[in-house]
């Protein structure tokens, strides 16, 4: 068994590379790459051949997330039913002003997970009471994964949609 000293080290290397891949650096585009200067009037545009629209998916992502911290934070949390409590309405739309503050929820939770993990008194390995042995650990990199997929679909959108500004390199 490695000292104590070691075991702290390493556990401070996992939490370093938890928050890089919530925050979405390294191979991946950031969450506020993708969104920044997205335009208005494209907010609740469905691409082609496409059943959501962008604001869809970043409300997707900002649901699922919250459900991801609920859970860890929350002994009692009840989990929506799926896919329904995971995505809005088909025919929802969003205002500019609904569509930035889904942008800023995503954040806010986003920035609630990286606090847990960046706690030094949170077991990243505990298991979550109530859970089949799912750990902070598990839960942040499954948030991260699912962020990491749908960031990538937005930032395809806005190729496809033509909703980069002329100045965007990618």
């Amino acid at each position: 068994m490695p000292p104590p000293a070691a075991a702290e080290t390493t556990v401070d290397a996992v939490r370093e590379q938890l928050i890089e891949l919530l925050d979405g650096v390294g191979a991946h585009m950031t969450f506020e790459e993708a969104v920044a200067d997205f335009p208005d009037d494209a907010i609740n545009r469905r691409p082609p051949s496409v059943s959501y629209t962008p604001w869809h998916i970043l409300e997707h992502l900002r649901l699922t997330q919250f459900d991801i911290l609920e859970y860890v934070r929350n002994p009692v949390w009840v989990s929506p039913p799926w896919p329904a409590g995971y995505w809005p309405a088909q025919d929802a739309v969003a205002t500019p002003e609904e569509f930035a503050a889904t942008i800023e929820a995503f954040r806010a939770d986003r920035a609630a997970l990286r606090a847990m993990v960046v706690d030094r008194t949170t077991d990243l390995f505990a298991v979550i009471p109530g859970s089949p042995g799912h750990t902070l650990l598990r839960e942040v990199r499954v948030d991260a994964d699912h962020n990491a997929y749908h960031v990538g679909e937005f930032a395809i959108l806005r190729q496809v949609m033509g909703t980069w500004p002329p100045n965007h390199r990618g």
